[in-house]
């Protein structure tokens, strides 16, 4: 009898210490999991219809079809496809996607090709909508390259447009470019040798209009300018002539007449 339950409770511990040994595995694995799900909808350019890629949309600084041409090539039976993007003559030209993020870091990493894009100015890269957020940037005629960034959204999130670019703000480029495998996921951080690496808070923070002054001296600009105005106002007020005593009575006899 004592044998037996000796027995059910090395069992009962032994199913205890597997279920906490899950549960600790489950826990490690979960911030893992987290940190690889996918951000950007359709990255690798499988769905769409006719010549658009679902969840893209295309956008140039110069957008008419003299300057700027865009296509979709995916696979007839379905499967990884890629977009294009041709610059006919200097632009700043993209397929974008809108998103939403909360606080924390992210990475975006993707594959371009090119053919005969300036030497000049900002070449093919993959940005956020927003001042020097980018890739590194493939000019010339190339092969496949993998180009990646990170980037810090602050506490109060963001909205922002990822974007797949030929030429850049303030810098148009010509030439085509192609994109494929395009991911966007969070991570913890960027690691220590990671060259491509923003602040997206800092940057728009920086782009900003810088206040002039702090509140209270605007208040007391308006105070001071208030009392200026009065003091002008008591001091070179027009006053009303003085009538004489004897255009008094004259205006009294006109009044005595007339009744």
């Amino acid at each position: 009898m004592r044998g037996q339950r000796r027995c059910g409770r090395a069992r009962l511990a032994s199913a205890g210490i597997i279920a906490i040994v899950i549960v600790l595995i489950g826990f490690a694995i979960l911030p893992q999991a987290r940190a690889e799900q996918p951000i950007l909808l359709n990255g690798d350019l499988a769905k769409g219809s006719e010549n658009q890629p679902d969840d893209w949309r295309t956008d140039a600084w110069v957008n008419d079809p003299s300057a700027v041409a865009f296509a979709w090539d995916h696979p007839p039976a379905g499967g990884p496809g890629m977009v294009e993007v041709t610059a006919l003559k200097e632009n700043d030209a993209r397929w974008l996607q809108s998103l939403s993020l909360t606080e924390g870091w992210y990475f975006i990493s993707g594959e371009i090709k090119t053919e005969n894009v300036g030497n000049d100015k900002i070449g093919a890269n993959i940005s956020v909508m927003d001042d020097s957020v980018m890739s590194a940037e493939i000019k010339g005629t190339t092969d496949w390259t993998h180009v990646n960034l990170y980037f810090r959204v602050g506490k109060k999130g963001a909205d922002i447009d990822v974007a797949l670019r030929v030429g850049g703000f303030g810098s148009l480029n010509t030439g085509k470019a192609y994109y494929r495998n395009v991911t966007m996921t969070r991570v913890d951080a960027p690691p220590p040798n990671a060259q491509q690496t923003f602040d997206l808070e800092k940057i728009r923070a920086a782009g900003q209009p810088a206040p002039i002054g702090r509140p209270y001296s605007l208040v007391l600009t308006y105070l001071l300018l208030i009392a200026i105005a009065y003091a002008g106002w008591y001091l070179y007020a027009i006053e009303p002539p003085k009538v004489t005593r004897a255009e008094a009575r004259r205006e009294a006899k006109k009044k005595a007449s007339r009744r």
